[in-house]
This record gives structure tokens, sequence and C-alpha cells, in this order.
């Protein structure tokens, strides 16, 4: 895949300091006011692109609760995280599929879920400081609308949808594997690849602070020829069994499992 930025023939924009003007072409073509453009400035330089209609990026960090017309889905961001939301798992599948030529479909779905779940696109919206850009209404505002997951999470999709409207494919690529870099540099290690425990850990204490528990449950055969058969709980409840020679393999078995259970489930919540 491409990682070259497209999209645009201008230089990256500076940081902006605090005697920053927008540009006079845009304070007359555009609704931002001109604090808004200059905090806007200031992202395009924290994410290294620059955008030919600055009001993509406006509108993708705006939540429903700032807009009051009726006409609120073609000015807020939630039209934009559904397209964001495809386009991320795009970029990602193709990427797995490309790195992974030996995996099965249902191995591929585990490595995506983990990288495209809400608690890494929480992680990477606060790395960003997406809060601090996002337009709210006051009552969103006032309950810490700005820390919320899910508003963080659907804030970098809607912005993922942004560039890919304002650049195409290349641009986005570019954007998604420098933000996701960390996630992509474990898949890249070989004790990875086949690590469901490790993948299951990080996904599951990045979401809730807590990290898998394994239990024993059933061990049977001779000393020569054990097997174990363990369960691992998340956050109180079964997500699935493995069973193995030994208790390592067998957690690995169980937390495949639990991968798989955590696909499926996102999979039937995208689909209601």
């Amino acid at each position: 895949m491409s990682q070259e930025i497209t999209g645009t023939d201008s230089e990256p924009k500076s940081e902006p300091d605090s005697d920053y003007e927008a540009p006079k072409e845009l304070q007359q073509n555009s609704a931002i006011d001109n604090e808004r453009l200059e905090g806007l400035y200031t992202l395009e330089y924290k994410i290294d692109y620059v955008f030919n209609d600055i009001k993509l990026l406006d509108q993708s960090l705006t939540h429903k609760s700032a807009i009051s017309s009726n006409d609120i889905y073609s000015l807020c961001n939630e039209r934009m995280e559904f397209l964001g939301d495809a386009v991320l798992e795009l970029v990602i599948s193709s990427l797995l599929y490309e790195e992974f030529p030996d995996y099965t479909e249902g191995q591929l779905s585990k490595l995506k879920a983990v990288i495209v779940s809400q608690s890494i696109l929480t992680l990477r919206a606060r790395e960003l400081g997406l809060g601090d850009f996002i337009k709210f209404g006051s009552g969103e505002s006032s309950t810490g609308g700005k820390d919320k997951p899910s508003n963080l999470a659907n804030a970098l999709e809607a912005l993922i949808a942004a560039i890919y409207l304002d650049g195409g494919l290349d641009a986005i690529e570019d954007f998604v594997l420098r933000i996701f870099s960390d996630e992509i540099h474990e898949l890249d290690k070989d004790e990875m690849k086949r690590d469901y425990k490790s993948a299951l850990q990080e996904y599951w204490q990045a979401s809730f602070q807590r990290p898998p528990v394994y239990k024993v449950i059933n061990q049977t055969g001779p000393d020569h020829d054990k097997r174990f058969e363990i369960e691992v709980m998340l956050s109180g409840e079964s997500y699935g069994r493995g069973i193995g020679k030994n208790k390592k393999e067998a957690e690995q078995r169980a937390a495949e499992k639990a991968l798989e259970t955590i696909f499926n489930r996102r999979r039937e919540e995208d689909t209601d």
C-alpha cells in the first residue's frame, strides 16, 4: 500500500503561534470562525495532513449536540463515522491480507477486531488530543463529552472519513499506517502472529483496565500424557475454553476462542 500522502500540493503547515491569523480567503468563504480555523490548522499540523477542504475537517469534529438546525445529519459527524469505520476496516483488512498470506478468514478477522476496537480508537484519539477539537453543545460539554470514549472513537472514525473524502485512498492509507503503527508493529512480530493470549490481554486490558483470568476447570490423563482444560474469564464472564497438553497451550486455545467470541459479538452489534 502506498504510504505517500496525496490530495494536496501544499507543504504541511507550521504549528500556529499566538499571532496566527487565518488566510483571508478562508475567512470569506467559510462559516468557520477564526478561532476555530486556528484550532483546525493546529490539528492539521499534528496529523501531518493539509486539507483541500477545511470544512470536511470541521464537520468530522462536530458532535450532533452542537447542531441546532433541523439539518443535523449533514452538519455533524455521525454519517462520517459510518464511512470512516468502513474505510478503516478496508485499510486494515488489506494490510492483514498482504502481511499474513497463510491466515484463514477467521484468524484475520480476530486480528482486525483487536486493531479496530473502540479501546484502540479511543487511545489513538487521546494521543492526538481530538477531544480538545470536537465541538459540543453545552449539555454534552458540561458532562465531560470530550473525554467520553465513544465520542473520541467516533471522532477518529469521522476524521478518517474526512481525510479519505479530501485526499483519497492513498492519503488515508498513509494516515492509518502512522496512527496505528504500534499495533501494526506488534503484528509484524513472529511471536504475535499466533499469540492469541497476548492479543487478548492487550485488547481487554486497554478496554477495561483489568486482565483476563484463566482457570483450570479440568485435568485428565496420566502424568506423561495430561490434558488441561482452561476457561478464560473476562470481567467475570466466561468467553471461551481451550484444551491442551499443557497449561500454556490450553490458555492459547481459550484466548483464541475468546477473541472469536468478541469478534462475533462486535459483528452482531454492527448489524443491529
